[in-house]
C-alpha cells in the first residue's frame, strides 16, 4: 500500500528523535534528503525481497543526501541503530505482518 503524498513527504521532518527501536519505512523510495530535519539518521535501502542493499549511517540533519540504485524501500533509524542492530548488506528482513 503506497503512503499518501503529504505523508511521504513529511516523513521525519519536524520531530525532535526517534525512540530506540523505532523506524520509519517510505516506500517506495530510493533517494532522501534530510532537509528541514532536526537529527541525524541511519538510511537501510532494501528490495521488493527485504534484502538490505545499502546503509548509510549518520546522515546528518540540513545536508544529508542519499540514493539507491534498485532500492524499492528506504527504512530510517536512529543513528547508529544499523550499526547497533549489526545490519550489514545483504540481510533480510521477515515480512510477517
Amino acid at each position: 500500500m503506497q503512503q499518501p503524498l503529504l505523508t511521504r513527504l513529511r516523513g521525519l521532518m519536524g520531530r525532535r528523535s526517534l525512540a530506540d527501536g523505532q523506524g520509519l519505512l517510505i516506500a517506495p523510495c530510493s533517494s532522501i534528503h534530510m532537509c528541514f530535519m532536526r537529527f541525524a539518521i541511519d538510511a537501510v535501502y532494501i528490495d521488493r525481497d527485504y534484502e538490505i542493499l545499502k546503509i548509510v549511517s549518520g546522515l546528518r540533519p540540513w545536508l544529508g543526501l542519499s540514493w539507491c540504485s534498485g532500492a524499492w524501500a528506504v527504512i530510517e533509524l536512529k543513528n547508529g541503530e544499523a550499526m547497533k542492530y549489526g545490519l550489514t548488506v545483504g540481510d533480510r528482513f521477515n515480512r510477517s505482518r
